[in-house]
């Protein structure tokens, strides 16, 4: 336990996140107490404590400003997830400089296209100057020397001015002398733009986000206030750091003078059981984590292959990001690792958005019980609203309005979420009127301070006002009988039937003309299974969806691993995924449509009469396979077929 005498839980919050780094560091206590801790599947770790940290970010600093950079140039950090991404995420804060952190493309692979966000960040932002690892700065010069493919993108390149870490850091300042503590403050000041962070991505192309110092120091205030996070908590993150929870846990850390433990999300991907260790090894009290990491620990987590044991007695939050967030799959979880120490209670359903900074409420209290936490249509809340003015964040509003009239909808009923905070972002760079569009929406046209357009669907209920996010405005799927779903329903009640064969959490449903269409992966050591069993996997699904959900899917398409588009938080990009299979652009497996599609189809020199129309014994068999699931039955067969464009038959 941290001793409190050095720390006062009334201290005076600061205005910019970075002078908080700059009050630890100088108490005796935190000094070398660690503020990050970088561990690897390895079993190493390295660490920043927070006199470290803050040496070497005023190091960073200084030399950023002596090479000729000014006060609020752009620059765009391409460090891979680590210590040294902290780092310099910090001394650019300090150094009154613009950052962008983005996670560096390989530049092996440039001619494989795998640099777009890349190119957006820098057509969009038109850094100063790029900061990244010698060998990289020199990879990068090898890809401009002898690209002829590209010749913007090599142009865009070539205009950076190239900055390595190495040399930044290799030289370092006397901490006795020119340090922030002898020198006013130079830093981002609370109304400047010290950070651009992109939205997700998962509903639309990813957008420039404008975020203040001022406005990131609120926003994680109201977090720590939520959470109730201090000096003894310990903080375990996998997320990536670059954006949204990921870098506003990074930010989090240093304001409630807690330590945090980062790994990278492909260590988590390639072994969901090291998660579980960290918590475990560190004895970690709060952990952010997406709503998928549930049913996928769950699965995937490995909990009796591991040599180390699994311990979660001592999380207090257990923070799932992320919305829709199904009760069902946190009860599994939470049913799964009671058996290891996990409270219930440590449940703390949350909601947030990129254009809030991140963090905008949770469900979670101190008194909370897991139990008696309500459900609205198979969903957990993912806020609790103020009962009361007294009750209520002074300076914080959220509000669900009809999305017509722009007034506040009474409670229980579904409507649009708007948020006003201080927490809020500046706007969208290079989009003026998109900005005032989504930044500057007032309630019914009246005099009101100025609220975010989420783009999320919501509702408000029971005593307490929990906030049930439902979903995206722009993902709702609008059914003939003039009822609406949102996606994310029909892709749960397809994964349930058949979950032996599907990837959890890579389904995309969406509609293209009247049909509604879903595209489903196949798990990966399933994808040559016998072709009457695929038959029946998509017979299932739609009649699964149809007695679950009341819809009829017009469309089943079964990809290959890979091929449902995700953002790098884990959600679905269901406009991708469309505009891909529309595209033919998807490795598709097998397909089912409609009958009463099947005359477009059997116009297709590709498919067949008998594939259209399918065989009733191979039907049978195929539900018979699929009872009794023998697996002797799966035999390989060709690559699969390259669907061409489905325009013409949609």
């Amino acid at each position: 336990m941290i001793n409190y005498e050095n720390y006062d839980p009334c201290f005076p919050d600061q205005p910019v996140v970075d002078l908080y780094l700059q009050v630890w560091s100088k108490l005796p206590t935190f000094h070398s107490k660690p503020a990050f801790i970088w561990s690897t599947d390895h079993d190493q770790a390295n660490k920043l404590t927070y006199g470290q940290l803050n040496l070497s970010v005023q190091c960073i600093s200084s030399q950023l400003s002596s090479l000729s950079l000014q006060r609020g140039d752009t620059v765009v950090i391409l460090c891979p997830p680590g210590l040294e991404l902290v780092e310099f995420i910090f001394g650019c804060q300090r150094a009154g400089l613009l950052s962008i952190p983005v996670s560096p493309p390989d530049p092996s692979s440039f001619d494989q296209q795998n640099y777009h966000h890349l190119v957006r960040v820098l057509s969009q932002t038109k850094p100063k100057a790029a900061i990244a690892h010698r060998d990289y700065i020199a990879s990068v010069g090898q890809y401009i020397s002898s690209s002829s493919n590209n010749k913007k993108f090599a142009e865009l390149l070539q205009k950076l001015r190239w900055i390595s870490t190495e040399d930044v850091k290799d030289k370092r300042v006397d901490s006795n002398s020119n340090t922030s503590s002898n020198l006013l403050y130079n830093g981002c000041k609370p109304d400047e733009v010290y950070l651009i962070q992109y939205t997700s991505g998962a509903t639309g192309i990813p957008k420039p986000v404008l975020v203040t110092a001022g406005s990131a120091a609120h926003n994680v205030r109201t977090a720590r206030r939520a959470y109730d996070l201090n000096p003894n908590s310990v903080i375990v993150s996998w997320l990536p750091q670059y954006h949204d929870c990921g870098l506003m846990f990074l930010l989090l850390t240093i304001v409630s003078g807690a330590t945090c433990v980062l790994a990278s999300p492909s260590a988590f991907v390639t072994r969901p059981r090291l998660w579980l260790e960290l918590i475990t090894k560190f004895k970690a009290t709060c952990t952010p984590v997406p709503s998928f990491t549930l049913p996928l620990v769950v699965k995937r987590g490995g909990i009796d292959k591991g040599t180390s044991p699994i311990n979660l007695w001592s999380l207090k939050n257990l923070i799932i990001i992320n919305e829709p967030i199904y009760k069902k799959s946190v009860e599994e979880f939470v049913d799964v690792f009671k058996q290891f120490g996990l409270n219930p209670s440590s449940i703390s359903p949350s909601y947030g958005l990129a254009e809030s900074c991140t963090f905008v409420s949770t469900a979670w209290n101190s008194a909370t019980n897991f139990q008696d936490i309500p459900c609205h249509n198979k969903l957990l809340p993912s806020a609790r609203l103020a009962s009361s003015r007294h009750e209520e964040d002074e300076d914080m509003e959220i509000v669900v309005v009809n999305e017509d009239t722009h007034e506040p909808v009474e409670d229980g009923i579904e409507g649009d979420i708007w948020v006003s905070s201080p927490s809020n972002a500046s706007g969208y760079l290079g989009h003026p009127f998109l900005t005032r569009e989504i930044f500057h929406a007032r309630l019914g046209n009246r005099t009101s301070p100025f609220f975010i357009r989420t783009g999320d669907r919501g509702i408000v209920k029971g005593e307490e006002r929990f906030l049930f996010v439902t979903g995206r405005c722009s993902d709702v799927i609008k059914l003939e009988n003039n009822q609406q779903i949102q996606p994310h329903y029909i892709e749960t009640a397809a994964y349930n039937s058949c979950a032996k064969y599907l990837r959890g959490g890579c389904l995309a449903a969406f509609k293209i003309s009247k049909t509604i269409a879903l595209v489903a992966e196949i798990q990966q050591q399933r994808s040559e299974i016998d072709k009457r069993v695929l038959k029946m996997v998509c017979e299932k699904i739609k009649r699964a969806v149809l007695e679950e959900e009341r819809v009829e899917i017009g469309l089943v398409v079964l990809v290959r691993s890979g091929n449902v588009p995700k953002t790098t938080s884990g959600k679905i990009q269901r406009w991708v995924a469309k505009d891909r299979l529309i595209g033919g652009q998807m490795n598709v497996v097998e397909m089912k449509m409609d009958s009463s599609e099947n005359m477009l189809l059997m116009s297709r020199p590709m498919i067949s009469k008998r594939k259209v129309e399918g065989n009733r014994r191979e039907i049978e068999e195929g539900r018979r396979l699929l009872t009794v699931e023998q697996e002797e039955s799966f035999v390989s067969f060709s690559g699969p077929q390259n669907h061409h464009s489905l325009l013409s038959l949609l």
